[in-house]
């Protein structure tokens, strides 16, 4: 299993890719949050999440796949099936999240989200590099491969806060997998807030970017300190 190596990284078809930012500058932002876009969509089209997010001090930053896929098959499908792809998209989070650090927002401040294809890398990448991050939302997704080997999952994401939101007849994302993803993340140490959400399809509700809304403020409010933090309720 690919995990990213500091001093090996890894060089692929994503490493060439732009990103786009919103929001706050990251030298000056109290939190992050990396959005992962999905298939054949692009980063500024998951930016538009950010018009329905209203927290002041927070910097956002979308990376590019190239040709608009992180990787070319099902996240269903062997892995091996989906690299090199795979690796230089998890690449592509870690140099991010590099990056962020070394302007001052290390990555218990830094949240991990993604839709459809971006939710699966983003899981993936928490659960083979746990440490912990100010949160992961995975709207519709869940870790990627065939099956997937429990005993390969290894560390501790110290009880970083992870949503998975997901309908119940999503056509691309089963509702086993989104629970197999709960049960592996929940014992990598994660505090795993799982919603279904009847016959809903493929998208993103309100009620889940009211939760991402509130893992936000969450780590804002730890910066600065409030004792109001609130819940994902």
């Amino acid at each position: 299993m690919f995990r990213v190596e500091p001093n090996a990284p890894f060089r692929g078809l994503h490493q060439n890719e732009e990103y786009v930012v919103a929001g706050e500058r990251a030298v000056h932002a109290d939190a992050a949050v990396i959005l992962i876009h999905g298939r054949g969509a692009s980063a500024e089209s998951i930016l538009r999440l950010v018009e329905q997010l209203t927290i002041p001090g927070v910097h956002y930053v979308a990376p590019q796949a190239s040709n608009h896929s992180w990787y070319p098959w099902s996240f269903l499908k062997p892995i091996e099936m989906n690299e090199p792809g795979l690796s230089s998209a998890l690449q592509v989070v870690a140099d991010l999240l590099i990056e962020l650090d070394e302007k001052g927002i290390p990555e218990d401040r830094v949240l991990l989200a993604g839709f459809s294809q971006g939710a699966c890398l983003a899981t993936e990448f928490a659960a083979r590099h746990p440490r912990r991050y100010g949160g992961v939302a995975a709207l519709s997704g869940g870790l990627i491969g065939e099956t997937l080997p429990s005993a390969e999952y290894r560390g501790d994401l110290e009880k970083t806060p992870v949503f998975l939101g997901c309908s119940d007849v999503d056509p691309h994302i089963p509702l086993e997998r989104v629970q197999q993803s709960t049960t592996i993340l929940q014992s990598l140490g994660a505090d795993v807030d799982e919603r279904i959400y009847p016959g809903m399809g493929h998208t993103v509700n309100r009620e889940e970017m009211d939760v991402l809304e509130s893992m936000i403020q969450r780590v804002v409010d730890s910066v600065n300190g409030s004792t109001a933090i609130g819940n994902t309720e």
